[in-house]
């Protein structure tokens, strides 16, 4: 896989990396090697879509996920 590194705008993420798939996206917190796959069928299309966004701008992703999909994930 071909992880991208979270730009972290706000300087206060625990995202690490990120990598954008059909219809997923995968996460890796800092300090973890575990990836965190919120996928269209475990969090939804719109959720991930908005997860894609934010990590795609650097911004809010880590805020999102805590809010909206944190046990959403696959494996």
């Amino acid at each position: 896989m071909n992880y991208t590194k979270y730009k972290n705008l706000s300087g206060k993420s625990n995202v690490a990396f990120y990598n954008i798939t059909e219809d997923s996206i995968e996460v890796v917190f800092n300090g973890s090697n575990r990836v965190y796959r919120y996928s269209y069928k475990s969090a939804g299309k719109r959720n991930v879509d908005e997860l894609i966004s934010r990590a795609r701008k650097g911004y809010g992703l880590n805020s999102y996920i805590n809010r909206f999909c944190k046990y959403l994930y696959e494996r």
